[in-house]
């Protein structure tokens, strides 16, 4: 079963989406049988490519509110995250393009190591408050996943995986998604954000019985077949 998931690595909610799922996932019988394959979303495409401003300031600059209000809108997320073991500091997130960075994890993609550098971005993002635009910046999550230096310079500088990210956005408009994080599970059901986990329970549970073949009980030989001649002629 296949568990596809649309985020932004500066999307609060992405990473507390992706927590539920790792959670709804950890005693699920059949865990070893799921596929996730995260896809590219950006969550503010007219962002910066270089970070003006951060933390509740720039907050309040795209939402047009106090930073009074800022920090009132963004706190309950704090809280949110720390139900997850997630220990954000939106103080310090940067408002930049992520762009770059989604290349880079289509990249690692071929390495099987997309869900450790997406992990890696999140991580440094909304807990260190890491640029997500900045090259030294990237190229250090990239060697914290085992991954070459130099080759992600590569593709840093380049249009490589260009593609296969604004395919991945492309297919987001096609299947009606308006924000994100956005969870589609065997191209069946779909969740849209960080709904309650139960949830997220259910829906694997319901997806893999629907993508699971049929299992035969009794005895597989207890019937005729044409090529035992068993069969009417």
């Amino acid at each position: 079963m296949k568990i596809e998931i649309w985020s932004d690595f500066v999307c609060p909610f992405c990473y507390i989406g992706k927590r539920k799922i790792e959670q709804a996932l950890k005693d699920f019988k059949y865990k070893d049988k799921v596929e996730i394959i995260f896809k590219s979303y950006e969550l503010n495409p007219e962002a910066p490519l270089h970070p003006v401003g951060e933390g509740y300031e720039a907050f309040a600059a795209v939402k047009r509110v106090s930073i009074s209000d800022a920090k009132r809108m963004m706190d309950p997320v704090k809280d949110f995250a720390a139900a997850y073991g997630l220990d954000y500091h939106l103080e310090k997130t940067k408002m930049m393009k992520t762009i770059t960075a989604h290349r880079l994890a289509k990249w690692a993609r071929t390495f099987n190591q997309e869900g450790a550098l997406t992990e890696a971005f999140m991580d440094a993002y909304f807990t260190k408050g890491a640029n997500l635009a900045d090259q030294g910046t990237l190229l250090g999550l990239v060697a914290q996943v085992g991954l070459d230096q130099q080759e992600a310079l590569d593709v840093i500088n380049s249009d490589r995986y260009l593609d296969v990210v604004e395919t991945e956005i492309y297919e987001a408009r096609l299947i009606g998604v308006r924000g994100v994080p956005f969870f589609v599970f065997d191209q069946k059901y779909a969740i849209a954000g960080a709904q309650p986990d139960e949830l997220f329970i259910q829906t694997i549970e319901k997806a893999f019985q629907a993508a699971s073949p049929l299992e035969m009980v009794g005895d597989p030989n207890a019937t005729c077949s044409v090529d035992d001649g068993c069969a009417p002629e």
